[in-house]
């Protein structure tokens, strides 16, 4: 009997820890009430950006006083700080939210601007400077954008609008040169990322085979390859994705739909860069209807989201899911008026591990969200994955006052700590491509993105001979090639160290330049190898 009781009692506690720690791991927090004096109804997308220092910064449509506002806020809660109130002239109705830039200022869109009316792209540094960048003239530049430009690895903004003229644009920093790059399908209010391929992946609301929206690619120079197309017969793929992709950590892209699906009222869906689409769950009303944001991928490699009607309470709910589709749960039913509902707004993880949105309806007039599901905490590459030995990139985080080192894959770095929540750092010799480590006491925090280490050749020696020719290539970050040609001839090699490979000129070479191809990238050499 004393047996049983003690067995009884284990199990008893065994069930009460478990339901401490999920409840621990689940914790939605009402951050803070929004109101016309710091702006408020965030709406689609309504970016939140992670600045560098560790603050989360973005914009409110709309305020009293001024038109709009940008705002920065502590992740611990506390007091939303309005740093810039729009006039008119340098814009109103931003619609965008932020996002960060490699040199710690942020990047939006106004939907209006009194000069042109049809909207703008501006730059405003964490105190909150504003800087037109363009203002758009409804011709065949587009008009009305809601997206916040992005930053790539070259420096340059990259963005879409949804005017009459759909297009995608390019603007050219530092002097602000603006370009259009395409024409869009349809209309896009999702900001783009930046793949691991090197292209640019957005989402247009309308458009393509049957006008429901589409998944299309960009390339840097302009290219556009619609991936995949909305509303099949049956619509049971989902239509009309407002919210932006996300690339997954299997290289997948994943989204919501506002509409359509089993239900129509929305779905969860994958898609591979080929066009291969799969539709991971369809919102029933009770576990979420109508989502238009993005989605985040935790440490867990779960997938994050929020609906904006539906759930348990009819204000919304914030959702998990597997990659896979077979698993979905609701974390938490919004409330409405009581503690925010209503999120219209993409999701942010911070490197804290919890994840942060604004609510358009709350208490008041809207507000900020934290939702902590357990997730470990990391540090993020800001903008650059790429480059070579001694590229500088920068990284947000937490706790970098006492870091120790910097890994990039199984190699060291340098690096210099700018504060607790920012620090720059640089592959060097030795560095492999992989993910970033920073090595700190609390426990290493390790980047999501790869690093991509770059390989190049200095020289190679001898510069010409038969086929069957022993040539030895030197360079740098050479440890991890997959692959040596000599023009497009493959040929066989030996790696000697991170600093040289020795290769042998194959048959059917002819006189060209010699490449070696690593995980990090292609180097081609200088000049050309004579094969006599």
């Amino acid at each position: 009997m004393k047996t049983l009781k003690l067995q009884c009692c284990l199990l008893a506690a065994f069930w009460l820890m478990l339901l401490t720690s999920l409840a621990q791991a689940q914790t939605y927090t009402d951050l803070y009430d929004l109101t016309q004096a710091t702006g408020s109804v965030p709406g689609t997308p309504n970016l939140l950006a992670q600045g560098q220092d560790g603050q989360l910064y973005s914009t409110m449509p709309s305020s009293f006083p001024g038109d709009g506002t940008t705002v920065v806020a502590p992740p611990t809660g506390g007091i939303v700080t309005v740093t810039h109130y729009f006039q008119g002239t340098d814009g109103f109705s931003p619609m965008s939210g932020l996002t960060l830039g490699m040199d710690g200022n942020l990047y939006g869109t106004t939907y209006i601007h009194s000069g042109s009316a049809y909207g703008e792209v501006f730059e405003v540094s964490p105190a909150g400077t504003v800087t037109v960048l363009y203002s758009f003239a409804n011709g065949t530049d587009g008009a009305y954008p809601w997206a916040p430009p992005i930053q790539a690895s070259d420096g340059n903004l990259y963005g879409v609008t949804q005017g009459s003229i759909p297009v995608a644009y390019k603007i050219a920093m530092p002097t602000a040169t603006f370009s259009v790059l395409a024409n869009l399908p349809g209309a896009s209010i999702a900001p783009l990322i930046a793949a691991t391929d090197g292209n640019f992946y957005g989402t247009t609301l309308t458009g393509g085979k049957f006008n429901d929206g589409t998944v299309f690619q960009l390339t840097k120079k302009g290219v556009l390859k619609d991936v995949y197309d909305f509303g099949t017969a049956s619509s049971t793929d989902g239509v009309t994705p407002d919210g932006p992709v996300m690339q997954g950590a299997d290289g997948k892209l994943y989204g919501t739909t506002y509409w359509g699906g089993a239900n129509g009222v929305g779905t969860v869906y994958s898609l591979t860069t080929a066009g291969v689409y799969k539709s991971l769950h369809s919102f029933n009303g009770t576990d979420g209807s109508h989502s238009s944001a993005g989605l985040v991928q935790g440490s867990d490699n779960f997938l994050y989201g929020v609906t904006v009607a539906g759930g348990g309470l009819g204000d919304g709910a914030f959702f998990k899911i597997n990659t896979t589709g077979t698993t979905y749960s609701v974390l938490h039913n919004f409330d409405g008026k009581p503690s925010g509902g209503s999120p219209g707004a993409t999701p942010v993880l911070h490197t804290n591990g919890i994840i942060y949105g604004w609510n358009a309806v709350g208490p008041k007039e809207g507000c900020l969200y934290s939702m902590n599901v357990g997730l470990q905490p990391f540090a993020s590459l800001v903008v650059l994955t790429s480059g070579k030995v001694g590229t500088t990139v920068g990284i947000i985080g937490q706790g970098f006052s006492s870091a120790s080192g910097v890994k990039f894959g199984t190699g060291t770095g340098t690096f210099t700590v700018v504060s607790d929540t920012y620090m720059t750092a640089a592959p060097a010799a030795g560095a492999t491509t992989g993910k970033v480590t920073v090595v700190i006491p609390s426990g290493n925090l390790v980047s999501r993105q790869t690093f991509k280490v770059t390989p190049t050749i200095t020289k190679f020696s001898p510069t010409s001979g038969t086929v069957g020719t022993s040539v030895v290539i030197t360079g740098m970050s050479l440890s991890q090639t997959s692959a040596v040609k000599f023009g497009t001839v493959a040929a066989t090699f030996t790696v000697n160290s991170n600093t040289q490979v020795t290769t042998t000129v194959p048959t059917g070479a002819v006189t060209g330049k010699i490449s070696v191809t690593t995980p990090g990238g292609t180097a081609m050499t200088a000049t050309n190898f004579t094969v006599n």
